[in-house]
């Protein structure tokens, strides 16, 4: 039987381990998610310098501004993680970052759920008008809501570790 020290570093070395998949794991989530709604972002800052801009109503435009707002903050809260992990380089602060990435990349899911059935609402407000829009728009979200959430909720499996 080893030493209780040598269990002790062993424990340790498989709790490391264990952080450094999480992160790892977080990191690949957040690069596709980032790269989704930065081209989102950037799209949506060029809208109004097109001449179409121009022919929205003042709702339209709020909602417009409130995608564009949506699609920052989601950009915003999935860029944290990378952000914190550059401020707390080699600070050993690894097992902060992966819950505090889990809680960000979260939100920034929340964020672009609500951001999408956003951008879906004003393009059938613009294109078809105001009854189909907010069908377009409460379908994208309740879609988003069963497969983002309710699919996982319901597969269940044990609780989560806290690693």
């Amino acid at each position: 039987m080893a030493p209780t020290w040598h269990r002790r570093s062993e424990d340790a070395d498989v709790d490391a381990e264990r952080l450094t998949r999480n992160w790892d794991e977080l990191l690949q989530e957040l690069r596709v998610v980032q790269t989704g709604t930065q081209i989102l972002t950037g799209f949506l800052l060029t809208v109004p310098f097109s001449s179409r801009f121009e022919d929205l109503t003042d709702q339209q435009r709020l909602i417009y501004l409130a995608v564009l707002m949506g699609s920052v903050v989601t950009t915003t809260l999935v860029l944290a993680p990378v952000a914190f992990h550059r401020m707390l380089f080699r600070r050993r602060q690894r097992p902060w970052l992966v819950e505090a990435g889990n809680v960000f990349a979260r939100a920034g899911l929340g964020m672009l759920a609500l951001t999408s059935a956003g951008a879906v609402l004003l393009v059938f407000d613009v294109v078809v008008g105001r009854p189909w829009s907010y069908a377009a728009g409460s379908t994208t979200l309740g879609l988003v809501l069963a497969v983002w959430l309710a699919l996982p909720l319901v597969r269940g499996g044990p609780p989560p570790d806290r690693d």
